[in-house]
């Protein structure tokens, strides 16, 4: 998939699964049970440890899976986790470094920002989406506000993302929206309990498509 492709794959997902584990060993089986319920876009965090082997581990044994790689902080990582099979990077914050290796490689970067300073300057930079971060201090109302001035950047909020939020957020103008422990929630990730992954996939898939 080209970068044109990658973007509007995520656009029509509406919702990235971010995964944030204490140990790669069951994560296969989550992108799987993310899968099932419909949710075939996901960020695996650099804060998983191996995230870079369990990276490549998805794109050979889960190629119909959108990997990204997130808390993407320095133009190694970048390069490690795109060589690794990373379709698309993602930032916390304003990472001129980790931009510039997207760019170059044409590879998608979703970098983060907050303030309507660090929004227009990454977006000067060059990234091809604005994670809004962190979004869940500031809601749907916050997503409108920016968007009034900068139409034409493309942002995606992450943080308090809900089935309940999800439509509301995508109503005031995002590109697209994660979600992390709402979605996965440790507990779950713990038991290991993929029903309830499952489902709780599903629910967040029936509010996106809602609006």
């Amino acid at each position: 998939m080209n970068k044109t492709e990658i973007l509007a794959k995520i656009k029509a997902e509406k919702v990235i699964a971010l995964i944030r584990a204490d140990s790669p060993a069951s994560l296969l089986d989550c992108a799987r049970a993310l899968s099932a319920g419909g949710l075939n876009c996901l960020e695996l965090t650099m804060t998983t440890p191996g995230a870079l082997e369990l990276c490549a581990q998805v794109s050979r044994e889960l190629p119909h899976i959108l990997l990204g790689l997130g808390t993407v902080l320095d133009a190694a990582t970048a390069r490690a986790g795109i060589a690794a099979g990373a379709k698309f990077i993602v930032t916390p914050a304003v990472r001129p470094e980790v931009i510039a290796v997207c760019k170059e490689l044409g590879v998608p970067v979703l970098g983060g920002a907050l303030t309507p300073t660090e929004v227009y300057t990454s977006w000067e930079l060059g990234v091809d989406i604005v994670k809004i971060f962190p979004a869940e201090f500031f809601g749907p109302a916050y997503i409108k506000s920016v968007k009034a001035p900068f139409p034409k950047i493309e942002v995606m909020p992450t943080g308090g993302v809900t089935p309940e939020t999800v439509g509301e957020f995508l109503k005031a103008g995002a590109f697209a929206t994660a979600a992390g422990s709402a979605l996965v929630s440790a507990a779950a990730l713990k038991a290991r309990d993929w029903p309830a992954i499952t489902a709780r996939a599903q629910q967040f898939v029936a509010a996106a498509a809602k609006i």
